[in-house]
């Protein structure tokens, strides 16, 4: 392997992830990838050819430069649309090529329409309307300007679409927040069109919403944790299975992530292992040394916490995470020798690490952990 450690992404759990997700939908109704954060560390050169052959064609960004990562990635004329931030010289590439973006502000709207003008291209935006969240999104206030700014300019938009975002839409604690908001947008959705704005898509719901709130689906949905087979939380799980004959996970992880044994060696009884005096060898040991630390992406609160599998059985961390090594215990484990197969996330034979009980060992969220893999690992893909 090129790096100390491996990703492998696997096909045919996407297959099985985008049926489940399709399973839900109208057949009209749009799956857009969310594919922002590095396809939520999956990497996006890889993520959208394979949900392309899949039949996926629409995909989510937060920002111009994550635009261009998956404009580069694509191998067929699949629309981009970026959610969030755009930088003041990327608008012209943006509307140049096509790219969907969300207006939140009256300041984005009128760059979006300025190059539509100097590049004689319409701009395709999306108008985000604020409807609770208090983070991004048009106001009432600033909406009423941004309509009579729409109607003097409609030779250089094209309104796409109107979408908000949900402020916590995998709790149940949130509902009352959520259906609130779901009544505000239809609001500003009326409002639009009282002044002859309409769009040619709605959306707003997320892969949490997509399984709590059924009404929220519409025309597309913004699909990111489900497509890499992560509920948004446990709750969102409970919540989907608990009407359900058939109680198993529909969804089936996509990645795993390996590496390699690079030295073997014993330990006495009463020595000190790695940095500092965190652990001590309480008999005589024998312990494994990988590769991979919090440089990687394994965190350091993993230190004396963590498991990695060695021949299809969990060996513990053992001392401080490094930056660039993992050290475990191997002694209960036997013929294990140099350049044997670690698994960091990931099956071996009957026995699983999972990403969500790597998340917990680390008390962190699915999403923050998979953000978090360098780009530098390797990606590849197993049908």
């Amino acid at each position: 392997m090129t790096s100390t450690s491996e990703i492998i992404l696997n096909c045919k759990a996407f297959r099985k992830n985008i049926g489940f997700i399709r399973s839900l939908l109208d057949e009209k109704t749009i799956i857009s990838a969310v594919v922002k954060g590095n396809a939520y560390g999956h990497g996006t050169h890889i993520v959208i050819p394979v949900l392309e052959r899949m039949g996926i064609n629409h995909f989510s960004v937060y920002s111009s430069p994550e635009a261009k990562d998956a404009f580069y990635a694509r191998t067929e004329d699949s629309t981009i649309m970026i959610m969030g931030f755009v930088y003041d010289n990327d608008y012209k590439w943006i509307v140049r090529n096509n790219i969907e973006f969300y207006v939140s502000g009256l300041d984005e709207l009128n760059k979006a329409i300025n190059t539509a003008k100097e590049l004689n291209h319409k701009a395709i935006i999306h108008i985000d309307v604020e409807t609770g969240m208090n983070r991004t999104g048009l106001p009432l206030n600033k909406l009423k300007e941004a309509i009579a700014i729409i109607n003097s300019n409609p030779e250089n938009l094209i309104i796409k679409g109107i979408t908000t975002h949900f402020a916590g839409a995998e709790s149940i604690a949130n509902y009352t927040r959520i259906r609130k908001q779901i009544k505000v947008f239809k609001s500003r959705v009326r409002l639009l069109n009282k002044y002859n704005i309409y769009s040619e898509i709605q959306h707003v719901a997320s892969s949490a919403a997509t399984i709590n709130y059924p009404d929220t689906r519409m025309d597309l949905v913004r699909t990111g944790i489900l497509i890499y087979g992560y509920w948004p939380t446990k709750e969102s799980f409970i919540q989907y299975i608990h009407r359900k004959k058939d109680r198993t996970d529909p969804l089936e992880r996509v990645l795993s992530w390996n590496s390699q044994l690079i030295s073997v060696k014993k330990v006495s009884e009463g020595e000190f292992v790695g940095y500092g005096m965190s652990f001590q060898a309480l008999k005589e040991t024998y312990i494994g040394i990988v590769p991979v630390g919090y440089t990687n992406g394994y965190s350091r609160s993993l230190s004396n916490n963590g498991h990695i599998l060695i021949n299809g059985q969990k060996a513990p961390v053992i001392g401080s995470v490094n930056m660039n090594m993992i050290l475990c215990d191997i002694t209960n484990i036997p013929n294990v020798k140099i350049g044997d197969q670690a698994v960091l996330i990931g099956k071996d034979g009957d026995t699983e690490i999972s990403f969500s009980s790597f998340a917990e060992m680390n008390n962190s969220m699915n999403y923050e952990i998979l953000a978090r893999l360098p780009e530098n690992i390797k990606r590849s893909f197993i049908e």
